[in-house]
């Protein structure tokens, strides 16, 4: 969901048309997608390395909330109770992932 005033965006392989693509390709970039039954060209491979380097960062801690903590869905209990929870998951599942690196 975009509201339109975002600094940068960084989208799936599954959210490409051509309109959409040529709005986030100035605002960060889309991965790019084979053609049925083709291959995808080796520059466009190596767009989608850098995008999905850059997207690995941001979708690890949600991986680490929905699996290693079991939050997959959200009760309504109030918009700050649900902040809260979300920013607490978002705080452990941080410390999570450097948890190698705080126990040297």
């Amino acid at each position: 969901m975009l509201h339109g005033e975002e600094s940068s965006v960084w989208a799936d392989k599954g959210y490409v048309n051509a309109e959409r693509e040529a709005a986030f390709v100035a605002a960060g970039g889309v991965m790019r997608k084979a053609p049925k039954r083709g291959k995808l060209h080796p520059e466009d491979e190596r767009i989608n390395r850098i995008l999905a380097t850059v997207r690995a960062k941001v979708e690890h801690p949600f991986r680490v909330i929905k699996r290693q903590f079991g939050c997959v869905k959200t009760r309504y209990r109030g918009l700050a109770k649900n902040r809260v929870q979300l920013f607490t998951l978002f705080a452990l599942g941080n410390l999570f992932l450097v948890r190698r690196r705080l126990m040297a």
